[in-house]
């Protein structure tokens, strides 16, 4: 029991020891060449590349900001908040393009509006202006909404009399 138990203990005093030691090594500056010209390297590096330096750098952000290096702040700003990936820079000539595609939506929408409209019946009785007034007499003499429509004192509005006449 008791060499199980050593042996555990000496297991564990190694790992958390390979810990610190690969702890310590991760707060050394990053070299230099690894750093120059990020802004212009970075879409064209490998992705398991690209992760490797950003924990780097996150592992040296970790510690004291003072210690880091103009370098290692100026690249650590550039991949947080630089124009790459989703924040990249449209394309020369993205605008014209979803302008031209914005038309031709539009335009084929009054196209099928305009047919539609072509085949269409005519419009329901209801839709006539002898019917809208015949509507605005008939909720007055129910006293309909007598507060504020029809049936109030002093109403001025139309009612509902929207169209113009069938006989026009």
């Amino acid at each position: 029991m008791s060499f199980a138990r050593n042996a555990l203990v000496r297991a564990s005093r190694q790992s958390a020891t390979t810990a610190l030691g690969y702890r310590a090594a991760s707060t050394h500056a990053i070299s230099k060449p690894t750093l120059a010209n990020i802004e212009k390297r970075w879409e064209g590096m490998p992705s398991q590349e690209q992760a490797d330096l950003w924990m780097a750098l996150r592992d040296r952000m970790k510690e004291s900001w003072a210690e880091l290096t103009v370098q290692e702040k100026k690249a650590a700003y550039w991949i947080a908040f630089g124009p790459h990936g989703p924040r990249a820079l449209d394309p020369p000539g993205e605008g014209k393009k979803v302008a031209l595609y914005t038309l031709v939506g539009v335009g084929f929408s009054v196209l099928v509006f305009g047919i539609m409209r072509f085949f269409a019946g005519p419009p329901p009785s209801t839709m006539t202006k002898e019917w809208q007034e015949a509507t605005n007499e008939y909720l007055k003499s129910q006293n309909s909404d007598p507060l504020t429509g029809l049936s109030s004192e002093g109403y001025s509005g139309k009612g509902h009399v929207q169209s113009p006449s069938s006989n026009a």
